[in-house]
């Protein structure tokens, strides 16, 4: 099992014009995901290490992967999630709007084709979008997906 952790930033979004929230989460970059859309989205997050707590990670990772800082508001903890891969995420909600074409996406380095030699970068990120929670819920990761219920919970809760 996995001793990795990473921790991010679930971006939502609330109008009196559109019944309920949306979510901003992110395409994942890189050739294995290309021309997939459902369970291919993420949450904005990554890795960190002990010397780093979940917050800082979360908050360092959203500017690294969207290019962007990080939108004034208080955050929201919507807990941990044990991955498939063993890896355990964290994630804050956090109230805020950003439009999608002003992201400026990191970037990573892999090996591709596998086994070539030839070393190519791709973005961690390729696109990122406002998605209602029910959108959101088929694009993202399966194991991202019990966050948006408990962003729901949160605001139902909210609503009183």
């Amino acid at each position: 099992m996995s001793g990795k952790r990473s921790a991010g930033l679930l971006l939502f979004r609330t109008s009196d014009g559109h019944d309920g929230a949306e979510v901003l989460i992110g395409h994942m970059g890189g050739p294995f995901w290309a021309g997939r859309d459902s369970a291919a989205w993420s949450i904005p997050k990554g890795e960190y290490e002990l010397d780093e707590t979940p917050e800082a990670a979360a908050r360092r990772e959203f500017t690294e992967e969207l290019g962007l800082p990080v939108p004034d508001g208080e955050l929201i903890p919507l807990g941990e999630a044990r991955q498939p891969s063993g890896k355990v995420v964290t994630v804050w909600a956090l109230e805020a709007d950003l439009d999608p074409a002003l992201a400026d996406f990191g970037m990573f380095t892999m090996e591709w084709p596998r086994g070539s030699g030839v070393q190519q970068e791709f973005p961690e990120i390729d696109q990122v979008a406002w998605c209602t929670p029910e959108n959101a819920h088929e694009r993202l990761v399966t194991g991202q997906r019990v966050f948006l219920e408990r962003l729901a919970r949160h605001l139902e809760d909210r609503r009183g």
